[in-house]
Parts: C-alpha cells; structure tokens; sequence
C-alpha cells in the first residue's frame, strides 16, 4: 500500500560535476530566477551570458572541486542522507521521504515523482530563514512541477523554521559538541547567507528571523553580547548587502589580535560550497592574514541524530495540522 503522505524537502542545489561545463549549466538556470536575481530580463539576460557565465564557470569549478566528494556535491550528499535519516524516523507512520533541488538534479519533478500516490504532500525548502529569494523560489519551482498534473494532491508548505525549538536545540548542542572537543574560542561569530538591503526594506522578512535565530542561539549558549555577533557572507554586485559583512567583521577581530574565533552558519542546515569553501577555508585566510590566531568553522547540522529528531519531530506536527 502506497504511503497516504509525502515529505519533500527542498534545498538549493549544485553543479552535476565540478566541471566548468556543468558550473555553466547551473548557473544558467540558477542566475536566469527571477528569484534570485531581481532585474529586467532584457538588462540582465545579456550580462549573464555575456560575462558572468564566461567568466565564472572556470573560477566555480575550481571551487566546488576543492570541497567534492566521493559521493558528489556536499549539498546533495548531505541532503540525501537527511531525507534517509528521516525515513528511518518515520518508519510504520505511513509517511514518504523525498528530497530535491531547487536548481540541478534531483530537480523539484523528479522528487515529487518519488511520491507519486500520495494523497498529502509536505513540502518544506531547508532554508531556516523565509526569503522570498529562497522559499519563493521553491515555490514557483513546485508549482511549475505541477503544472501537467490532472490531480493535485493536499499540499502543505513550510514557509520557515526560524524559531523552532528544536532547531535551536540542536544548533546549540552542535556548537557545545564542538566546544567539547575543540575548547571554545575567544568569540562566535553566527554567519548567514546576505541579501540585498532593498529586498528587506521591501518586506522580506529575512534579516529580522535571522536576528531572531542568533538571539536564540546566544542565549540558549548562556552567551555575553560580547561573545557574540551575527554577520552576512556571500555579497555580490555594487547593491548594498545586509551588514556587518562577514569578511569585514574576521578582518576586524582579526586585527584586533583575536585568538581563536568560532564561527557558525545556522542558515544552512546541509554544508554546501558556501560554507566549507567560502566561509572555512576563506573566511581562515581573511582572518589569520589580518593577524588573527585560530579559526574554527563549526560543521552545519547535516545528519546530526539531534537534528533530524527534531526535523522528525516538526514534520509530524506540520502533518498533524499543527502550525506550531
């Protein structure tokens, strides 16, 4: 008998290979969302193609080859492995485990076809933090996906989990884990992913979540507001981005002569390219080259048994009905 529910969960996505080749086609399609790249097709279409993807496919190759694995992209890997984990959760209740991707493979079709029969449909994008550059972009992908559909099942989307008790339970177990082992550093830096300072001012609700999850987290880890600080990673363009900017804030401590630094990224629940290369390995060398001592970069949630019995734990609410 098929499962009566189905649990799609949603994350970015990644190149198929780290090919400059594959790098193109996944920008293409990833750079081309309105989601995500607010302008007027006919201004931007030509920037892209003309430049962005002969420009940068080479330089992201290299990038995403750095943190490839034998399984693949990081972000698929650690997604595959979360949509299994909870399977296992939720074993003899009746419910199916899919994932995909907003951009790349699996995409949002072939993962809703994984739970073909289900008469319900949970969908939740693995963003903590509502963007609309994010869940809005899973959402226009999902609707596209079910376009040719002649019956559509019961759907419920997740619009954020920002706040929920369990996620903020197991981010501040995982930075105790690694305190444990590592010894804690002189101050934690919680990095998320920036936007664009317009897309909040017009009503995004982004920046305000994010600034709620790091309050929660400092004081669920009993922190100072002198031990802390949260900051954005991953500017792009001549916009202005949310600040304080996350290079700038490592330059800064860094030059202050700071020891040792922590630093967190509880906006990604799978480590990705953005955080194992951009933040681990680049946001060191900014730190270090500015004059600071030890850096260490706290692993994302992944597959942590305390996560996805927390997941396990909000899908079966989200499932029962419960917004909570």
């Amino acid at each position: 008998m098929n499962p009566r529910s189905g649990v799609l969960l949603v994350n970015l996505g990644s190149p198929a290979a780290p090919t400059p080749a594959a790098v193109r086609r996944y920008l293409k399609q990833f750079l081309s969302d309105r989601r995500v790249v607010n302008l007027p097709p006919l201004l931007w279409q030509p920037i892209l193609r003309g430049i962005v993807l002969t420009t940068r496919p080479r330089r992201s190759a290299r990038l995403y080859k750095s943190v490839w694995t034998a399984e693949g992209a990081p972000l698929v890997v650690n997604t595959r492995r979360q949509a299994a984990g909870l399977a296992t959760r939720l074993t003899g209740q009746g419910v199916a485990v899919a994932f995909a991707m907003s951009y790349g493979a699996p995409s949002l079709a072939q993962g809703l076809a994984q739970l073909a029969g289900c008469e319900r449909v949970l969908v939740l994008p693995m963003f903590p933090q509502h963007s609309a550059s994010t869940q809005g972009a899973v959402f226009d992908a999902l609707a596209a996906a079910l376009r040719p559909a002649m019956r559509l099942p019961t759907l419920r989307f997740v619009a954020d989990f920002h706040d929920h008790p369990g996620y903020i339970d197991a981010l501040a177990a995982s930075v105790r884990a690694h305190w444990a082992v590592h010894g804690r550093g002189d101050r934690l830096l919680m990095s998320f992913h920036g936007l664009p300072q317009r897309n909040v001012d017009r009503g995004d609700p982004y920046a305000g979540q994010c600034a709620r999850t790091a309050r929660l987290l400092a004081d669920a880890l009993d922190l100072k507001d002198d031990q802390w600080q949260l900051a954005y990673q991953s500017r792009f363009g001549k916009a202005r981005w949310l600040e304080p900017a996350t290079d700038a804030t490592l330059r800064a401590w860094g030059a202050q002569g700071l020891a040792r630094v922590d630093v967190v990224c509880p906006g990604f629940v799978a480590d990705c390219l953005e955080t194992l290369e951009e933040i681990a390995s680049g946001g060191q060398r900014i730190f270090q080259a500015a004059g600071g001592g030890q850096f260490r970069y706290i692993a994302s949630l992944n597959d942590s048994p305390a996560w996805l019995d927390a997941l396990a734990d909000l899908l079966r609410a989200q499932l029962a009905g419960d917004c909570q």
